[in-house]
Order: structure tokens, then C-alpha cells, then sequence
């Protein structure tokens, strides 16, 4: 059966505040087609604003209320605002402390002679000498204590909702030549908290009802719960002095001492250390105003909580979220947080999939001209570091006994023993370090990532490499859009350096060396010069022939690179001896790939690496034309390669014959020098003409045509 449409649910002549609450509930959850959540808004509050009946509690409202709030702040007035805030305030300020009376439950047995209720305690025991908050402790609660509890769980979203509203600002006030802090302490303390407005009563009361929280939170508790309500509460309450001193700044001088103290106290206390990111926040956001240093602060919460806590899932969530909610403030006021990066990136290592997203989003705000390169090598040893973070919670959690540092004579046989091992330990430090560190070099980590190989299989290693190409791609992206030549110099020489220095992960290598073959051409078209500033190093790794097999897409990449920048068009110092070193360089390498071995010896090479070998000396030699007999001799003796039984067991059918095309197509476009010479050196003053983009980009059909001119099939005319 389908619901009678006609059937209508309404809370407007309620009367019992327990079945307002259930049939309130079931009309905020069917949303707001008809106006559900503004007709639940206004009746709670118009049942709140009379006294209640014998029997009638506002403690079944408070939490509807909240959550109609929530769904449609516009939903209350003005007037409905101040009623509410008006009772909020009395609930937080004036509940009794004196313990509940336990229900009786009017049975035979029952005594007639109940006992008189005892004050209410503190968490430690202690009789509460003070008003009642949530800290509180009593056997059985009354109506009021109720009510302050759930006064203060919905405390903050009621001021957000409408603590702001129709505040005048402290500025329209000043007086010319009266200190502002004198006017703040002025504007609290002239007042008497009875005649203040609504609104400006309540923030009054919830700064007091904070400030008693965050006092209760240094007894030391009588049961764990309580403890865990503690921590959970002295967040809270430094959370809402913070949106209250938002709303009214002469709260900031009464809060800023007040929270000093707080940070002093639990700096050294790692079970709260969650209540460092709140009291963080507000000295981001109010320090300027209250003319105080908060770089001790900040410093603190950057050095200790990543290398302390950077296991814990939670925590390094909200941290990481804290960082971009805040980036913007981090950036332009403070220098720790670009200097902490190896830090943050210890969340990183050991909660790569649940942060990845979040890592996306700070990298580019932690990027600079000083910061590149040391980012760089921390990306490529982000699995490394993860195994070093595995080895440093195993060797913390050894007796004391075992952590004795070893025997420098003995060779270390296991990673934990390593990692206490004068030998290593400098490796360790470095890679686990709070702070940025360019003075270094990442060459001394060369040992630590050969004896880390033992974790490489680590499931939580495995999960954190798969987040570093996703963030080498952006990494370059960002780099690029500032970085200048020597930067772009520098990177080009690390990028192939550092090919030969990767973690011992077989997939991992394989897609970092696809995302720096791709990003080494970007770099390469940001900066031609490279080519030739770099030549010494990029001769060396183009030389190798090992190369071509174990990093396929950079060498293939930094051929096609050499062949396309290796020119007087991109770079006037581009000489003939110049292009000369790099073509026999390069002639060497395809030779030995391509020379016949017996059957059993002949390894397989890519054919992309030798296609673009082929192109790139092709390319050289319309450059200096001298060089054109022997690059057509070499591409003639192709067909001789590709029909010959060692060759023809190694390729596949239709490899060979896209090698032999290639070899004739660039061959018969040598037999044209001065087409040749057009068409892959293009003139200086054309090299941007549209005409010459469109030439490069359909370079093999123009390479099809020349041979189809050379060698006409019947039937075929030009023109």
C-alpha cells in the first residue's frame, strides 16, 4: 500500500513536550517540502518561552531544536533568537549542584524515607565548589543539569547561527587616544551581566562556562570515561572562546593569557595532544589583534605532533585538515609550515590512501624556488620513509634493555638493529627529520634504501607508493608554473640521477619512470637550453646502454628530447661539433642494439627506444649534413636486422615491419637534404608559425608522402 497523501502530520497544538519531540523528530527527517522545519522551530520555542506544566520537561526540546537549527537557521526570529539565548544562558550559568533524586519507583518495597542529595563532585572526587557544567559528576542529575548539558552541545552551532548577528564592531566605538585593550576590559567589566542584551549575555555566560571547563580538565579523573570526556570538552570549550572572540574581540585579551597557559600545560601531555590544533587555531586567527608572538606555538605543534603521532588515523586527519583549512593564514604569516614539510609528510607515509586527497591540496602551497628539490627527493622516498616510520614504532616499543645502540664493529643483520647502529643512524635522522634540511644530500640514503628492501613487500609500503606518481605529476605541474632556469637545470640532472636511486618496488620504479619520461619532456620545452647546458650529463645517461632496457620511457623520452631541442633554432650556441658528439654518442648505442648476436644472446630491446634512436640521428644529421652517409648507411642495413632468425624470435611480426617502414621513410627523406634539413630544423624566425606546428604534428604522414614520391606505387600522381 502506498501513504494516504491526504494524510497530515502536524505539531502545532502539541502540548506534551515528550510527543513534541517524537512527532517533531519525524517531521525534520521528511526535510522541507512544507515548511516542516521553520513549523517545529517555531512551536519548540513558543512551548519554551511559557513555564512549563507540572510534570513537562524543555529537555526532550533542546535537542530537536537544535537539530531543526541546524537544517534552517532562518527558520527562528529575532525575537525567538533572544528568548532562547536568554534560557541558554540561565541553563549554563545556574543549574543547581546539588545531586538529582533517584525515581522512585513506587513499590512495596520501596523507601518512603528517600536520602537527601549531596552536592555534585568533580571528576577527581572532590566536592564541586563552583557551578555545575557538563564535568560535573553526580549519582542521578536533575531537570537543570540536563538542560546545562545539552545547552553546551548545541552551544556552539547556536553561535555560530547567530552569536554574529547585528554586533556592532569594536572599531565604530573607539574613542580618539583610548588604548583598545583598555576599551575591551572596559566593555566587559562596566556592565553588569543582567543588563546585557540577549546575545552578548549569552557569549558572557558560555566564556565563563569554557574558561570552568577548561580548569575541571586538569583534575586528574576518577574513571576513564571521564577522562575521555575531559579532553573531549577542553576542545569544545577552546573551540567556542574562539568563535566567541570572532564575534566580540574584547573577549581576545581575557582569552589569550588564559590560553597560553592552557597550550603550556598540555605541551608536554601527548593524550591531549588533539587540544593542540584548537588552541592553535585561535591564536591564528586572534595573535595579530592581541599583539602576541605565537610562533613558539606553532613551531610546537609542527615538530611534536607529526613525529609523535603520525600513527594515529585520526589525529593525522584532522591535522592535515587543520593545515587547509588554514593554509592561507600559514603562508603569509608564518615560515614554520613550508619549513615542516618533511614533518606533515610522515602523515602522509603512514596514511597514504585516506590522505592522498588532502596531500593534493596542501603540496602546492608547500612548493617554492627554496623547497623544490628537497620535495622532489622526499616524494621518491616516500615508501622509504614509510619503512623507516615501521622500524622507529617497533624500536620504540622495545624494552629498554634492547635499545642500547650496537656494536659499531658488527655489521647490522636486520633493519632494527640497523636502526640503532652508528653506521645508519645518521641515515635514519635524516630521512625521519622534523625540519627542512637543503643543505643536504640525498646520496647518503643510498645504503638505508637498500637495507629498507627487507619491508618493501609491507602492505603499508606498497599502499604508499602507489600515491607517489600522482603527486610527481603534480609536483611538476606546479614547479613549472615559476620555476626558472637554473631550477629547471637542476631537476633535469636529479630526475636522471635519481632513476638509478628508487625504492626496490618492481611497479613502483616502472610508473615513476613513466611519469618522469613524460614530465622530462615538459621540462625540456619549458627550458631547450638544457640540452645543451646539460650535455655532459645527458650524454652520459643517453650513452648507456643499459639504459635502454632497464628505463625504457626515459631514455626513449630524452632521445626524442635531444633530437627535438638539439637545435640552432631553440639555442644559438648549438654548434656542429656539438651536434656531432651527441649523434656519435647516440649512433653507438642503436649500433649495439641492433647488432646481430648469435640466437641465444640477443636481448630484446623496446622498439620505441629504437625508432626514436633512428629519428634522433636522422634529425642530427639534417642539422649537419655531413653526418647524412652514415645515418643512410645504418638505415639501410635495417631490413638485413629485422629479416635475420635472431631478430625474428625476440620481436612480433608487426614490431619489425614498423621498424622497416620507419628506416625507409627516414632514409628516402635523407635523399631530399634541403627537405629534410626543412623539416626537422625548422628556421628560427618560423619555428612558432602555425605552418611549422602543423608540419611537426603530422610528421609521419609527411615522412609517407617523401616516400611515396621517391617510390610511386602505380597509379599514384602527385598533386
Amino acid at each position: 500500500m502506498s501513504p494516504c497523501n491526504d494524510l497530515i502530520l502536524s505539531c502545532d497544538e502539541i502540548q506534551d513536550t515528550k510527543l513534541l519531540s517524537l512527532v517533531s523528530s519525524v517531521l525534520l527527517a521528511q526535510g522541507n517540502k512544507k515548511a516542516e522545519v521553520s513549523a517545529v522551530g517555531q512551536r519548540i520555542v513558543k512551548i519554551l518561552e511559557r513555564r512549563l506544566p507540572e510534570g513537562q520537561s524543555a529537555r526532550y526540546l533542546l535537542p530537536v531544536l537544535s537539530n531543526a537549527v541546524r537544517l534552517s537557521p532562518e527558520s527562528l526570529t529575532e525575537e525567538q533568537i533572544n528568548v532562547v539565548s536568554k534560557k541558554m544562558a540561565d541553563w549554563l550559568r545556574y543549574a543547581s549542584t546539588q545531586q538529582g533524586v533517584a525515581q522512585s519507583s513506587g513499590g512495596f518495597f520501596s523507601n518512603s524515607r528517600s536520602r537527601q542529595p549531596g552536592p555534585v563532585t568533580e571528576v577527581d572526587g572532590a566536592v564541586a565548589t563552583d557551578f555545575f557544567t557538563v564535568l560535573s559528576v553526580g549519582q542521578y542529575y536533575t531537570q537543570d543539569q540536563w538542560l546545562n548539558v545539552q545547552a553546551f552541545s548545541m552551544l556552539r552551532n547556536w553561535l555560530l547561527c547567530y552569536g554574529g548577528k547585528g554586533l556592532k564592531t569594536t572599531d565604530s566605538d573607539d574613542k580618539p587616544g583610548m588604548d583598545r585593550s583598555v576599551m575591551s576590559v572596559v566593555s566587559t567589566t562596566s556592565t553588569p551581566s543582567r543588563l546585557l542584551p540577549p546575545k552578548e549575555r549569552l557569549r558572557e555566560k558560555a566564556f565563563e562556562y569554557c574558561q570552568r571547563l577548561i580548569e575541571q580538565s586538569n583534575r586528574r579523573p576518577l574513571r576513564k570515561d571521564d577522562g575521555d570526556l575531559q579532553k573531549a570538552c577542553l576542545i569544545e570549550a577552546v573551540t567556542i572562546m574562539d568563535i566567541i572572540c570572532k564575534q566580540d574581540s574584547s573577549y581576545v585579551y581575557r582569552a589569550v593569557s588564559f590560553l597560553k597557559i592552557l597550550h603550556s600545560r598540555l605541551r608536554g601531555d601527548v593524550t591531549n595532544a588533539r587540544a593542540l590544533l584548537p588552541i592553535a587555531q585561535f591564536f591564528l586567527n586572534h595573535s595579530k589583534m592581541a599583539a602576541v608572538d605565537s610562533d613558539a606555538i606553532y613551531r610546537h605543534l609542527f615538530t611534536d605532533i607529526p613525529a609523535q603521532h603520525f600513527h594515529n588515523p585520526s589525529l593525522a586527519f584532522e591535522f592535515v585538515q587543520f593545515c587547509k583549512d588554514n593554509i592561507q593564514l600559514f603562508t603569509e604569516t608564518s615560515s614554520i609550515f613550508r619549513q615542516s614539510f618533511p614533518n606533515l609528510f610522515k602523515f602522509l607515509a603512514w596514511n597514504s590512501p585516506s590522505l592522498i586527497s588532502e596531500f593534493v591540496d596542501l603540496l602546492p602551497f608547500l612548493l617554492d624556488a627554496g623547497t623544490a628539490i628537497e620535495i622532489f627527493h622526499l616524494l621518491l622516498d616516500l615508501p622509504c620513509l614509510t619503512a623507516a616510520l615501521d622500524i622507529q614504532l617497533r624500536s620504540t616499543a622495545l624494552p629498554t634493555s634492547e635499545r642500547a645502540a650496537s656494536d659499531p664493529a658488527v655489521k647490522p643483520t636486520t633493519c632494527l638493529e640497523a636502526f640503532r647502529h652508528p653506521l645508519y643512524k645518521s641515515m635514519f635522522q635524516y630521512l625521519l627529520r622534523t625540519e627542512s634540511a637543503p643543505e643536504e644530500t640525498a646520496e647518503r640514503l643510498i645504503p638505508l634504501r637498500q637495507l629498507l628492501g627487507s619491508l618493501a613487500s609491507s602492505p603499508r609500503v606498497v599502499q604508499c607508493a602507489e600515491t607517489v606518481p600522482v603527486l610527481l605529476e603534480l609536483f611538476f605541474r606546479v614547479v613549472a608554473e615559476f620555476a626558472g632556469g637554473p631550477l629547471i637545470n637542476q631537476l633535469v640532472v636529479l630526475l636522471l640521477q635519481r632513476s638509478d636511486q628508487l625504492y626496490e618496488i618492481p611497479a613502483f620504479q616502472d610508473e615513476v619512470y613513466s611519469v618522469l619520461s613524460s614530465q622530462l619532456v615538459v621540462l625540456c620545452k619549458l627550458r631547450p637550453a638544457v640540452i645543451v647546458e646539460l650535455s655532459t650529463e645527458i650524454l652520459d645517461f643517453s650513452g648507456t646502454v643499459s639504459n635502454v632496457q632497464n628505463k625504457e620511457a626515459l631514455f626513449t623520452h630524452l632521445v626524442w628530447a635531444i633530437g627535438e631541442y638539439m637545435s640552432l633554432s631553440y639555442d644559438k650556441r648549438c654548434t656542429v661539433e656539438q651536434i656531432t658528439r651527441f649523434f656519435e654518442t647516440l649512433e653507438a648505442v642503436l649500433f649495439e642494439i641492433t647488432q646481430l648476436r648469435p640466437l641465444a644472446s640477443t636481448p630484446g630491446y623496446a622498439p620505441r627506444a629504437i625508432s626514436a634512436l633512428m629519428a634522433t640521428l636522422t634529425k642530427l644529421a639534417a642539422r649537419s649534413q655531413d653526418l647524412i652517409p652514415r645515418v643512410s648507411m645504418f638505415l639501410s642495413k635495417m631490413k638485413t636486422f629485422v629479416q635475420s632468425p635472431a631478430v625474428t624470435s625476440v620481436y612480433c611480426e608487426e614490431d619489425l615491419e614498423e621498424l622497416l617502414i620507419r628506416a625507409t621513410e627516414l632514409m628516402n627523406l635523407l635523399k631530399m637534404p634541403s627537405v629534410a634539413q626543412f623539416v626537422f630544423t625548422p628556421p628560427v624566425d618560423t619555428a612558432a608559425t602555425r605552418f611549422q606546428r602543423e608540419a611537426n604534428d603530422t610528421l609521419p604522414f609527411a615522412l609517407r608522402i617523401v616516400t611515396r614520391l621517391l617510390e610511386p606505387t602505380p597509379g599514384f600522381r602527385p598533386g
